[in-house]
Formats: structure tokens, C-alpha cells, sequence
């Protein structure tokens, strides 16, 4: 339940917003091992990033390294990013990871997609969920997430709530400058959090966008060997090199204004399993911020 990483997602996709070109030129060799295993790149991310129009990614973060494990993993995390350079806006959307799905016919949960398939079939089931068309892909693994954060020197949040978790006290409404050990404890209690893996989104997307702000106001800090170990070791995309290019050339201003959301739903039990099952009202309404924010 650590996969809050893909905060690290929206680093790659920020950390090269904060970099502009020089960016481009000085990871290119690191950014070519941050493919997708089958090298296949989208096409879509290239056009619309290479005319300066909304872009759409989605970020995921898998529990593979976290804690020993070493198999494939579900993507826990699950945000949805349209970076528009027209409204200088980034809006981010969870999906939470019990929203139920039917594949072949059988009832899973959304976080599944991914284990039982690939990314491309986590980004198929979240279109499929939302009628929203995605451009490209981000996925991360939990091993990276101390690296990340401790190569853009920590990262600073105010927690929502007081709670203890591993050892580290948050206090309600209290900032705290975190390293990547104790951004990971924020970052992942569920069960004592009143709003449950509500609660824990907004907690993700808050270390995201701190995150997104260190890059943004240093992005010097992109450039150092441990940033660069963390992204090449721990993130695959499909988003190529020429989006980067685009991204840091055209979208800066867009990560400096975040905007945060989460899709709800309702707990159902269906055949032993916990599913989030959200109304045809609020799956409209996801539809419609993400669509509107890609205007």
C-alpha cells in the first residue's frame, strides 16, 4: 500500500517542466533507459506537446520493490494529469484503487489492470472508466520513493490530520519538511485515517506537488547523479523524449498551479472482495473537470 510514488510520475513529468532544454540535452542518455520495456512511445503525447495543446498522462505507482517484494504488483496509486500550457494549470484526479471493473466479464478492481495485463491496460480501464482519452503513461515502483525524495531535498507538506505511523507523529495543520523515509510513512497510512484511502490520496497528491514545486523552483536539482539514479532505476513511460523536450519547453508555468481531486464512491462487498463502485453523477463529473481542464 506504498505506491504514493507516483508522485515520482509527476516528477519526470515536472522535473523536465523545470528544466527547459538544457534539461533535454543533459539526461538524454538516463531518459532513454526510462522507456517502456517494448520502446513503444506515443504518438498522441508528441503532437499535442510538440503544438502546445492540454496533454493528458497517467500516473501510476506499483508496489514492485517496496519492502523486498519483487513481482509485477498492482498499481495502488492511480492519478490522472492534464497539463494545460494555454491556462497554466495541472490538474490532478485519484482513482481510487478498489474501483471496480469488469474484465472478461468478471468483477475486478481497477488496480488489477495493470498485474493481470500490462500499463496499457491500466490506461485502457481508466479510459474506459471516464471517457477520457489519455496521452501517455508514467509508472513507478515504491523502491524509488526515498531516492527521489532525498535527491530534491525533501519535501515540505501540512498534514490534514494527527496521526502516528511507523514510529513518525504528524500533528493536524503542522508543516513538516520531510525526508524520503518519513515522506513514505505520510504518504502511506490508510487505516487510521477516517477517510481511508481517501484520506491517503490527498495526502499522495500532496507530496506530489511538493515535489513538482522543488523541481519547478530548482531545477538545477534534476540535474544531480542521485535524481537521475532514482528516476532511471524506478520509472517507465511511453512519453518520448521529443515530449520532454516539449514539456520543458512549453509547460513550466502549468506546474506551478495545481489542482487537486479525487473520484468517490461507495464500499460494496461482491463475492468476498471490497470494491469502490461509483455513481453514473460522479463519474460524469471526473469526466467533466479532466475534460474541462484539457480545454
Amino acid at each position: 500500500m506504498k505506491k504514493i510514488i507516483l508522485r515520482v510520475l509527476a516528477v519526470l513529468l515536472v522535473a523536465v517542466v523545470g528544466v527547459g532544454g538544457y534539461f533535454y540535452y543533459q539526461v538524454h542518455h538516463t531518459a532513454s533507459e526510462v522507456y517502456s520495456w517494448d520502446k513503444k512511445k506515443n504518438k498522441t503525447s508528441d503532437t499535442k506537446t510538440g503544438e502546445g495543446k492540454p496533454v493528458t498522462y497517467l500516473l501510476m505507482g506499483t508496489d514492485t520493490g517496496a519492502l523486498g517484494r519483487s513481482y509485477k504488483g498492482r498499481t495502488d496509486t492511480m492519478i490522472v494529469m492534464v497539463l494545460n500550457p494555454k491556462t497554466d494549470t495541472t490538474t490532478m484526479v485519484s482513482i481510487p484503487r478498489d474501483t471496480k471493473i469488469d474484465m472478461d466479464g468478471v468483477p475486478v478492481k481497477i488496480n488489477a489492470a495493470y498485474s493481470y495485463g500490462s500499463s496499457d491496460s491500466a490506461v485502457s480501464a481508466v479510459e474506459n472508466l471516464i471517457n477520457v482519452k489519455i496521452n501517455g503513461y508514467l509508472l513507478v515502483n515504491m523502491g524509488g520513493l526515498e531516492k527521489l525524495v532525498n535527491a530534491v531535498g525533501g519535501v515540505t507538506v501540512t498534514s490534514p490530520l494527527s496521526f502516528t505511523y511507523e514510529g513518525k507523529t504528524f500533528k493536524k495543520n503542522q508543516t513538516y519538511q520531510l525526508n524520503g523515509a518519513d515522506a513514505l510513512k505520510f504518504s502511506r497510512m490508510r487505516y487510521d485515517d477516517p477517510d481511508g484511502d481517501y484520506g491517503r490520496q490527498r495526502r499522495q497528491q500532496l507530496v506530489i506537488s511538493s515535489i513538482i514545486g522543488k523541481l519547478k523552483d530548482n531545477p538545477s536539482k534534476v540535474l544531480s547523479g542521485s535524481f537521475l539514479d532514482a528516476v532511471s532505476e524506478n520509472i517507465r513511460t511511453d512519453v518520448s523524449l521529443n515530449s520532454v523536450k516539449n514539456l520543458a519547453l512549453k509547460y513550466k508555468e502549468a506546474a506551478g498551479n495545481i489542482k487537486m481531486d479525487q473520484m468517490r464512491g461507495t464500499g460494496k462487498r461482491i463475492n468476498g472482495s471490497d470494491f469502490q463502485i461509483q455513481s453514473s453523477k460522479e463519474i460524469a463529473r471526473v469526466h467533466k473537470i479532466l475534460n474541462d481542464a484539457a480545454k
